[in-house]
């Protein structure tokens, strides 16, 4: 398109601060949809590259994981710890089935496993809440010693642990539907723009015939803008149409402004989540964000998780070695590396 949504700055009219915002919000949505762009079609070779790299280090990974599992449930059984050490192996088989629940990589036999071991310390933390309810409800501040309040503070710990999860879960939640809420007022606005439009420059209102076809292809063009939900394309034929009509000849209405910058907003959300989504399923060990990366900086990611992840295999497998005796459980106990 040859015409441009942004405010001149040639007008002869001084731009409101709104309407500089508005260019600014526009130029940013025109860098998105060039950076969305150039992601989509880096996406297949970049997932291609993470499957050959990364997926047989995850696999072999998840393996150790689940004979780490095994090998300390088993362990947990048939040894006799101190109630210090149990704790501590719980904790430490608890994280391990709430990692692998979720495993791509192991057998459905495995899994059945690791949802029976989930499930039990999922039953055991609610029993927990209970009595921390429980020793709530008869007030902290009559504990009768130190002995009591750091007991206490060990069971809430967790419970606080429990909480935090559930809220960073309704963050996710909230995130979730402000996306959808701008996907909503985006489709809105689509509808809003291409009406508008429509009603301007439909055909078959037109009697002059070489004026009939330039609207005919005016038409074709914001029908297909419409169909692949560009709202900024229609916008920018909005404005086209409206200028042609001598409507742009001054600066744009503080409601014209409003309107488009409530529009574009959304779009810009949506154009956001989109690049979002492509980042998330390079699935990086460390989240990036799209306006302080390149695509190289992605295979340098992918290479560095690639690094970490093996130095994390080699560490789990050292681990594994030890957990197969009763003395290299204690010994990993005694110095927290469990």
């Amino acid at each position: 398109m040859s015409f441009d949504l942004k405010v001149s700055a040639k007008q002869r009219v001084e731009q409101s601060p709104q309407q500089k915002k508005l260019n600014r919000l526009i130029d940013k949505i025109e860098q998105q949809k060039i950076s969305l762009a150039i992601w989509q079609n880096a996406q297949d070779e970049i997932q291609q590259h993470t499957r050959q790299k990364l997926l047989p280090i995850y696999s072999e990974l998840h393996a150790v994981l689940f004979q780490q599992l095994q090998q300390l449930w088993d362990m947990l059984h048939s040894h006799e710890f101190s109630k210090a050490d149990m704790q501590q192996l719980d904790e430490s088989i608890a994280q391990r089935a709430r990692m692998l629940k979720h495993s791509k990589m192991l057998s459905n036999e495995q899994l059945q496993q690791v949802e029976q071991i989930y499930i039990f310390y999922q039953q055991h933390a609610q029993q927990l809440a209970k009595k921390i309810k429980k020793v709530q409800d008869t007030k902290i501040d009559q504990l009768e010693n130190d002995a009591q309040t750091a007991s206490f503070e060990d069971d809430f710990e967790q419970h606080t642990a429990e909480q935090l999860q559930a809220r960073e879960q309704a963050k996710q939640q909230r995130q979730q539907q402000k996306r959808e809420q701008a996907e909503q007022m985006a489709a809105q606005s689509l509808k809003t723009v291409y009406l508008k439009i429509a009603a301007m420059i439909h055909p078959d209102r037109e009697q002059d015939e070489s004026k009939k076809a330039e609207k005919t292809e005016l038409f074709q063009q914001a029908s297909q803008a419409y169909e692949q939900q560009d709202l900024f394309y229609l916008l920018k034929l909005q404005l086209q149409l409206e200028q042609n009509k001598g409507v742009g000849a001054k600066a744009l209405s503080t409601e014209q402004v409003k309107f488009y910058k409530l529009a574009l907003d959304a779009q810009s959300q949506q154009l956001e989540s989109q690049i979002d989504e492509i980042l998330d399923s390079f699935q990086l060990v460390k989240k990036v964000k799209v306006e302080h990366v390149h695509i190289s900086d992605v295979y340098k990611a992918l290479d560095a998780d690639c690094t970490e992840l093996k130095q994390q295999l080699k560490w789990e497998k050292e681990r594994l070695k030890h957990m197969k005796k009763v003395s290299g459980v204690e010994m990993l106990l005694g110095h927290g590396a469990l």
